[in-house]
């Protein structure tokens, strides 16, 4: 067999030229796609869903120990659980 870029006479079983490396045959799998970057609306809406819970840390650290409402509690934690949500939801999107 010759190679189809140099010409060379290769093993009819080779996968590359060695003279030039070329492959001999197609690749059997593709690489796949690169990911197109994050959106400008997902990274503020991550920036402002930390800033949210930046401000909750700060509430809770001036408020006396166990003295925070459940109410606050429930709320940062539904919060929280949202951003994860929408975030994966996000992914999967794409």
């Amino acid at each position: 067999m010759q190679c189809r870029n140099c010409s060379a006479e290769i093993a009819d079983k080779a996968l590359i030229c060695y003279r030039c490396g070329t492959p001999t045959t197609e690749a059997k799998y593709k690489p796949p796609a690169p990911r197109p970057p994050a959106s400008r609306a997902s990274l503020v809406a991550t920036v402002l869903a930390l800033a949210l819970l930046v401000l909750a840390a700060i509430f809770l650290g001036r408020v006396p120990s166990g003295q925070t409402p459940r109410v606050v509690t429930w709320v940062i934690v539904a919060v929280a659980i949202v951003i994860v949500v929408l975030r994966a939801y996000a992914r999967r999107r794409r």
